[in-house]
């Protein structure tokens, strides 16, 4: 089966871009399920209940968050509402709402996602998510498990994946919205990729306005850090997983761009 996982949502004009691509994009490599991280598509920042329906309405299978989950109170019943696919980091701590796992089930094959987000860099208070996976994988029955690893220090996503080599079907990192060039299969057959990139404005500073962004880096004051408009990209990986062994057989990079 092919799996595509989408880089980090931006704003509305992101959504705008995935409506516009997915369903070629979908057709052209026969994807059979759509991870996309959305913990950005709301306007300046978090997930809304217009922004997430929007990504779903337009193909999306399922949406994973990160740092920016609980950003806006509006989404905090997003989480808890079993007709919206969507979770939070499964290391959060256990009265946050929502479940940071969920399946996908096609009929004939079910996938697990998993949504874990790091700590070096991030917030320390957040459980151990080496220690987290462990306890997760001990439950979980599927065969082909995803799992979006939200985290800043790619030396975190590497040693993580290497933790959970052959033991989850592929890894997709998130959160940096810079793209890296090292998608692979680890040897116990894990699909990685350090970070899958972001889906918005290519003129931007990640997203940001490149004005708000400078200013702020020079200044130090607070600027409202509004997203870019104009020329977009959409950053994803899909990687074709053995439904029967569980095993990541190929990865393969997407960056589409006006």
């Amino acid at each position: 089966m092919n799996i595509l996982c989408i880089g980090d949502v931006i704003g509305s004009v992101g959504i705008a871009y995935v409506h516009k691509h997915l369903p070629t994009l979908k057709r052209l490599k026969s994807i059979d399920v759509v991870i996309a991280n959305g913990e950005n598509s709301a306007d300046t920042n978090g997930i809304t209940p217009d922004s997430a329906n929007a990504l779903l309405n337009c193909g999306v299978d399922l949406l994973t968050t990160g740092n920016h989950s609980f950003q806006r109170k509006e989404s905090y019943s997003l989480y808890e509402n079993p007709n919206i696919p969507m979770i939070r980091p499964a290391n959060y701590p256990g009265k946050a709402p929502g479940v940071g796992s969920y399946v996908i089930d096609l009929g004939r094959w079910r996938i697990r996602v998993i949504n874990m987000m790091g700590t070096v860099s991030m917030n320390p208070v957040l459980d151990c998510p080496f220690d987290t996976s462990d306890a997760l994988l001990k439950d979980i029955d599927e065969k082909v498990v995803i799992m979006d690893l939200h985290a800043e220090a790619t030396a975190e996503k590497r040693a993580l994946a290497c933790w959970l080599d052959g033991r989850v079907s592929a890894i997709f990192g998130t959160h940096t919205h810079v793209q890296t060039a090292d998608e692979q299969i680890l040897p116990k057959g894990t699909g990685f990729i350090t970070d899958v990139g972001m889906t918005g404005p290519v003129d931007s500073v990640i997203g940001v306005s490149v004005e708000a962004a400078i200013e702020k880096m020079r200044t130090k004051m607070p600027v409202r850090l509004n997203y870019a408009d104009g020329r977009c990209m959409l950053n994803g990986v899909i990687f074709t997983v053995d439904e029967k062994s569980g095993k990541t057989t190929a990865v393969e990079r997407i960056n589409i761009r006006d």
